[in-house]
């Protein structure tokens, strides 16, 4: 599949995704097109085993919507992009297999929105993120006031999307919005790490782990834990399960067939 505003590399299991809009990377109606269909690639395809999300350039991993576009827009134009990067992220957020997202630079508004639908957030010292959509007279469309409070807390996600205030990756990590602050120049070689690391482990497994998460997150505690136990099963019925038991029983390194 031929891709135009973004990159797909897919190397020894892991796939990276490079928004490619430089310097800034602002996320336009066909970015988010190409996203869907860069998703739907990797879902179908077993040999990806975790996925890395960045930006091209050092600058941003992606500033926001891409305005020039947004402002031009009916509302009902409006209503069609928002809904046009729902779908996109909603199958990057539930995606059978982790995706890390390596920001390398400004996330805000939609960038910080994409980051948010990621399994994991590791930030350069550079990065720089903020939900200012309130600064433009909008608010975010794209998963933030939804996401973000259920990361952080209703409280602190109102103090950022009200106050529209740009903060640094330090804070980020300390509001649990990131995972992990690490050097610019070092970054994706510690999203490599990390995604060689967890392409390493049961795909079964995780995907369903993945899915118990997710899903639990937004129903009751009582239909969460039936869907765990349920997903707990799939995985205890994979192969797998079977050769993960027997090389611990035999103290020795499993042999993972991801089936």
């Amino acid at each position: 599949m031929t891709y135009e505003v973004i990159q797909l590399n897919k190397e020894n299991g892991v796939a990276t995704i490079t928004l490619n809009r430089p310097p800034m990377n602002p996320l336009n109606s066909q970015v988010f097109r190409e996203l869907n269909q860069a998703a739907d690639e990797l879902q179908a395809d077993d040999s990806i085993k975790a996925v890395i999300i960045t930006g091209a350039g050092d600058k941003a991993f992606a500033a926001g919507a891409d305005i020039t576009e947004m402002v031009k827009l009916t509302p009902i134009e409006a209503y069609s992009f928002c809904q046009k990067s729902r779908v996109a992220l909603e199958k990057i957020e539930n995606l059978g297999k982790p995706v890390i997202a390596a920001i390398n630079g400004l996330a805000l508004g939609g960038g910080c929105e994409l980051a948010l639908t990621c399994d994991f957030r590791l930030a350069s010292d550079t990065a720089k993120f903020g939900q200012p959509e309130i600064n433009l007279g909008i608010i975010p469309g794209a998963g933030g006031t939804q996401r973000l409070s259920r990361l952080i807390g209703a409280a602190k996600a109102k103090e950022l999307i009200f106050l529209g205030d740009i903060f640094d990756a330090a804070t980020a990590e300390k509001l649990g919005l990131v995972n992990r602050v690490v050097p610019l120049d070092t970054l994706q070689e510690e999203a490599q790490k990390l995604a060689q690391k967890l392409a390493s482990k049961p795909a079964v497994a995780m995907k369903m782990a993945k899915e118990a998460i997710n899903t639990g997150l937004n129903i009751d505690i009582a239909s969460a834990l039936t869907l765990e136990i349920q997903n707990s099963i799939t995985a205890f019925a994979s192969a797998d399960s079977k050769e993960g038991m027997r090389a611990f029983m035999e103290k020795r390194k499993p042999k993972f067939t991801n089936k």
